[in-house]
C-alpha cells in the first residue's frame, strides 16, 4: 500500500491480451524505466509511522514554529537534503522537549521531512512528485488531491494544512519557473524542471481555492511498437503508420485530452531520418524526438517588465521558415499559427506533423479552419479548406476508452474537395461491434486507394503500406 493512499473511484475490466490496468502498468513501467522503487526498509518506516503517529494538529504547529524560528532561511540551500534532515530532527526534539510533547524517532523524521518540504519544496505535492507511477496530480483546494495512476483516478489522502499552505506552495511553484501568481496574475501555466507541466489557478479566479494541475512526462519515450504491445493500435496500423512518417507525409495527431497525442506524435518522430532538420514548436516543452539535427523552441509569456512582449507559437513558426527546416513539429496547434503551419506544409516542407484537441477526424478539420479564421485571415471557405487539403495527408485520432485504455481510433485520409466539403477516408478504424463496449471491438481496414500513393512510391514504402491494408480485417457490415 502506497504512504499516500487511494480511493478507487472506478473499476472497468478489458478484455483485450493485455487489461487496462495491466497495459497502463507496463506503460508506466516503459516510460520511467527502471523504477527507483523505496526499500523495505523505507516502506516498513512509513508503515510504523502512520501507526504510531498520535500528535495532534496544534502541538505541531508548535513544533514547526519553534523549527523555523531556529534555522536561518537563507543557509538551507548550501545544505544537502540528509544532512539537513539530521539538523532539523535535532531541532524537532528540543521543540518537542520543551513543548512537553512526546515523539518517537520515526515521528521526529517525519515531522523534520515535512517541515523542509514546506521550507524548499512542494510540500505534500513532494510525495506524490516522486512516486513514478503517478503520471497526474489534480489538487482542487487544500483537502482534495486526486491522482492519476495507471489510467485510473484516485482520491489520495495527502492533504494541506489549508489554504494558506496550498497558495504559498503554488506561489513557490510558479517563482521557481519566473512567473507571478497573485490576483493581478492569477493563474500560471508552465513547465517544472524535471519537464512536468503545470498549471495553476487561484483566486479570484478560482472559487473554491487554489487549484494545481501537474502532468508529469515519462523519463524514456514509448516507441510505436510498445504502443502495438499494449493494444492501442493493430501491427497493421504500426506498419502504415511507419509507412507514411518515414514517407515525409503531413500528419495532424488529434484527439481529446489525456488521449496519447503526444506519445503518438513521439513515435512518429521514430522514422525521421537521420539527415533531416526538424524544428519542434511548443507552448511547454514536452516533446522527445530523438533527431541530431534538432532545434527545440519554446514560447514565452509576456511579462510586466519594460518591452517584454510574448513570443507565440506564430512567431515561432514564422521564424522558423528562416532557419531551413525539413520538417517542422508544433507540440500542438491552438491558434492562428494554424495557418502559418499549413503555409510550411505546402511549401515544401514535407513531413511537418502537430497536434489538435478535437472529437473526431471530420472534427479535426472543422477545428483546423475555425482555428485559420481566429487568426483574422479573411480568406473564403472554399479557399482555407482547400489550404486543408493541400496541405494535410493525414489525421490519425486518438482516444480514451471508459477502461481507461488509449487507442489509436482512426487512421484518415484528406482525400480532396467534393464541392465545398473536405473528403475524408478511413483506412484503418476501430470498430465496435453491435451492443458492445468501446474495449471490444477490433482494429480494420478498408480497402482503399491512396491519394499520396506516389509519395509513398518515391520513398520505397507503398508495397508495405498496400500489404498493411489487404492483411488487416475489413470492417463487419451492420445488420
Amino acid at each position: 500500500m502506497k504512504f499516500h493512499g487511494r480511493i478507487p473511484q472506478e473499476d472497468l475490466p478489458g478484455d483485450n491480451p493485455l487489461s487496462a490496468e495491466d497495459a497502463e502498468k507496463e506503460i508506466a513501467k516503459i516510460q520511467t524505466g527502471q523504477r527507483t522503487r523505496k526499500s523495505r526498509k523505507r516502506q516498513a518506516e512509513e508503515e510504523i509511522i502512520q501507526q504510531q503517529i498520535t500528535i495532534n494538529p496544534e502541538d505541531l504547529n508548535k513544533i514547526r514554529e519553534y523549527v523555523l524560528g531556529q534555522i536561518d532561511a537563507s543557509a538551507i540551500y548550501e545544505v544537502g537534503r540528509e544532512l539537513l534532515l539530521s539538523q532539523i530532527e535535532g531541532v524537532v526534539a528540543e521543540a518537542a522537549d520543551g513543548e512537553r510533547i512526546e515523539m518517537n524517532g520515526a515521528e521526529q523524521r517525519l515531522v523534520a521531512s515535512t517541515i523542509i518540504d514546506d521550507m524548499v519544496g512542494n510540500g505534500p505535492l513532494e510525495e506524490l512528485l516522486a512516486d513514478e507511477s503517478v503520471t497526474e496530480i489534480m489538487v482542487n483546494g487544500p483537502h482534495k488531491i486526486y491522482i492519476e495512476e495507471s489510467g485510473k483516478t484516485y482520491l489520495s489522502k495527502v492533504k494541506f494544512r489549508d489554504e494558506a499552505h496550498l497558495l504559498t506552495v503554488a506561489k513557490r511553484i510558479a517563482r521557481a519557473v519566473g512567473r507571478m501568481l497573485d490576483e493581478q496574475r492569477p493563474y500560471v501555466d508552465a513547465r517544472l524542471m524535471d519537464g512536468s507541466r503545470v498549471n495553476i489557478v487561484t483566486y479570484p479566479v478560482s472559487l473554491d481555492g487554489t487549484t494545481i494541475s501537474i502532468r508529469k512526462f515519462p523519463k524514456e519515450t514509448l516507441t510505436l511498437a510498445d504502443l502495438q504491445r499494449f493494444g492501442a493500435l493493430s501491427a497493421e496500423m504500426s506498419t502504415f503508420i511507419r509507412c507514411i512518417a518515414a514517407s515525409r507525409c503531413n500528419v495532424l495527431v488529434s484527439g481529446g485530452t489525456s488521449s496519447g497525442k503526444t506519445t503518438l506524435l513521439n513515435t512518429l518522430g521514430e522514422f525521421i531520418r537521420p539527415t533531416e532538420r526538424v524544428i519542434t514548436i511548443e507552448d511547454s516543452a514536452e516533446l522527445k524526438i530523438d533527431v541530431g539535427n534538432l532545434v527545440r523552441l519554446e514560447t514565452k509569456p509576456g511579462t510586466a517588465e519594460a518591452g517584454s512582449k510574448p513570443v507565440t507559437q506564430r512567431d515561432l513558426v514564422a521564424n522558423s521558415l528562416r532557419m531551413r527546416p525539413d520538417r517542422i513539429i508544433l507540440g500542438e496547434v491552438r491558434r492562428e499559427e494554424a495557418f502559418d503551419l499549413l503555409q510550411a506544409m505546402s511549401t515544401g516542407h514535407d513531413g511537418s506533423m502537430g497536434t489538435l484537441h478535437s472529437n473526431n477526424p471530420r472534427d479535426t478539420t472543422s477545428r483546423l479552419e475555425n482555428m485559420i479564421l481566429m487568426g483574422g485571415v479573411e480568406l473564403p471557405t472554399k479557399v482555407i479548406r482547400s489550404q486543408i487539403v493541400s496541405a494535410v495527408d493525414f489525421i490519425v485520432h486518438a482516444a480514451r476508452g471508459a477502461d481507461g485504455k488509449r487507442r489509436v481510433t482512426n487512421i484518415t485520409e484528406v482525400t480532396g474537395l467534393e464541392g465545398e466539403t473536405i473528403a475524408l477516408q478511413d483506412v484503418f478504424f476501430y470498430q465496435r461491434g453491435d451492443g458492445k463496449r468501446f474495449n471490444a471491438g477490433d482494429y480494420v481496414a478498408n480497402r482503399v486507394n491512396l491519394r499520396i500513393s506516389d509519395k509513398l512510391k518515391e520513398y520505397g514504402h507503398y508495397d508495405d503500406a498496400m500489404n498493411a491494408i489487404l492483411s488487416s480485417p475489413p470492417p463487419e457490415e451492420s445488420a
